[in-house]
């Protein structure tokens, strides 16, 4: 069948059989809410013992296979596998002749679009990028999460309605991503989740070595209140010593973490300066303050000052951590990286 004759969407059975390819965090939670809106999971594929004891605590009662063989029984595919891993497994699939004709094909991933399941497309199936921007547990707690969660959605035009529509039966919200703007909307998510992670377990981390007992307990509140305040305000939230233009407090700050951390200096002045760079702009920062901050956070980068190189620093933040494992096996996920299964983001 060619893609012109292609079963339009709205055409078919009202539920759906439903299977999963790479039961990591992510696809068995998607297929439990699937079956809470009247479709029924018919198989799964797992490769790890972790992955096949998810499927069997999330998706009981329906079988373990391999991924041709899902696709063989399912008219909906979830492709909930690593990011370096799909390109691959959509050709093999496609090449082997599982990929069936009017078949849905949905990827969680959130850097690619629907274009990475062209070879699935050339097959005949129909392609969809569904991405649920949070973070999954691998328990039944993620199904009752999806209410609410927005869904970084990509599709041909034609089957963008059966894309949303599958969205909101999983109690999702659907946001339109253009194909071209796949990657930009994937690093805007890392930049504000991972690093995040990286930012407060340092801040935890300064607290416990200040002799602070419970700095979960205390940065809770100030942390909820920042990013509240952040998600409705915008810039216009922005305070504390760079906002305020208090050049000595900052020059203290880096005196210490020089001190006790060195490996947080060279994040503690990128930040400063986007924030000092932002408060200017948005008229929160006064511009003779401006210039002697700046001037701080120069002499802080110098070669006489450069970040991590004093008391042993090695001059290294630590790895980098990218956008994740949405959905991996074993290594957790934060509604970033692949959605699927293996060794995100």
């Amino acid at each position: 069948m060619t893609t012109s004759q292609q079963p339009d969407p709205r055409d078919r059975p009202a539920r759906l059989t439903v299977g999963v390819v790479g039961a990591g965090r992510v696809g068995p939670a998607l297929a439990a809410s699937l079956r809470l809106a009247g479709h029924r999971p018919v198989a799964v594929s797992g490769v790890s013992d972790a992955s096949r004891r998810r499927a069997d605590l999330m998706l009981p009662d329906v079988p373990l296979v391999p991924p041709a063989e899902v696709l063989q029984r399912a008219d909906l595919v979830l492709l909930t596998v690593p990011d370096d891993t799909l390109p691959g497994l959509v050709t093999g699939l496609a090449e082997t002749g599982a990929v069936r004709p009017g078949q849905l094909l949905a990827h969680t991933s959130g850097r690619y679009g629907a274009k990475v399941l062209d070879p699935a497309l050339r097959a005949g199936a129909l392609p969809l990028a569904l991405h649920p921007a949070m973070t999954f547990t691998g328990t039944p707690v993620d199904v009752q999460r999806l209410a609410g969660c927005s869904f970084g959605v990509t599709a041909p035009e034609e089957l963008r309605l059966a894309a949303e529509a599958l969205v909101v039966e999983m109690g999702g919200e659907p946001e339109w991503i253009a194909e071209d703007m796949r990657p930009l909307y994937h690093a805007a998510l890392a930049l504000g989740a991972n690093h995040l992670v990286t930012l407060v377990a340092q801040s935890m981390e300064l607290l416990r070595e200040a002799g602070v007992e419970a700095p979960d307990r205390m940065l809770g509140p100030l942390l909820g209140a920042a990013l509240d305040n952040a998600l409705r305000s915008g810039d216009a939230a922005l305070t504390g010593p760079v906002a305020r233009g208090d050049a000595g407090t900052v020059a203290a700050h880096v005196s210490e973490l020089r001190r006790h951390a060195p490996q947080t200096v060279a994040g503690y002045l990128a930040m400063a300066r986007a924030t000092a760079d932002r408060a200017l702009a948005h008229g929160l920062l006064k511009p003779e303050l401006a210039e002697d901050l700046l001037g701080v956070l120069a002499d802080a980068t110098g070669p006489a000052g450069a970040p991590g190189t004093t008391h042993g620093g090695d001059g290294s933040d630590g790895p980098d951590q990218g956008p994740d494992d949405h959905g991996r096996d074993d290594r957790g996920d934060d509604g970033l990286g692949d959605g699927g299964e293996g060794g995100n983001r």
